[in-house]
């Protein structure tokens, strides 16, 4: 293709299709994560030798390094710890510009990154500490927890 910028924009604007949001690859140490959440389910580990609840998926505590580890449903409930509103979005996010990023603190004490839903992305919107609710979102064939505030449906 040859031409101005403008023109070979204008030429190819229309070849352009929506990317699919992208989805996560279970692997063997989260795959009990993603079929929970696939349940409607929030589910973290437990350390069965000091009690430690904690959040991303391995094979062993962070505290004590036992690999005495349990997979446990949490309440779904979480308060938002911090936040960056998105707008310049990543594939697959384009027409959900600008959009929310954040990380919430769940009610059994881990944190977790997600993005939250049903708020408009605005600062006055999202007050720290706000009182949040787990859903899942599909995405692909999986689905993954999102968070909107206490009370809203999505």
């Amino acid at each position: 293709m040859t031409g101005t910028i403008e023109e070979i924009r204008g030429k190819t604007e229309g070849l352009r299709r929506p990317r699919a949001k992208m989805a996560p690859s279970p692997t063997p140490e989260t795959r009990p994560y993603w079929d929970a959440a696939a349940d409607g389910r929030l589910s973290v580990q437990r350390c069965r030798a000091c009690s430690h609840v904690y959040f991303y998926p391995r094979d062993f505590c962070p505290v004590c390094s036992s690999d005495l580890v349990e997979w446990i449903d949490c309440s779904g409930r979480a308060t938002l710890y911090s936040y960056v509103i998105e707008h310049r979005p990543g594939p697959g996010f384009e027409s959900d510009g600008p959009y929310v990023v954040a990380v919430v603190q769940l009610e059994e004490g881990p944190r977790m990154m997600t993005n939250i839903v049903g708020v408009e992305p605005l600062p006055e919107s999202l007050p720290l500490d706000m009182e949040l609710t787990v859903q899942f979102e599909p995405r692909g064939e999986m689905w993954v927890p999102v968070f909107a505030p206490a009370g809203a449906s999505a």
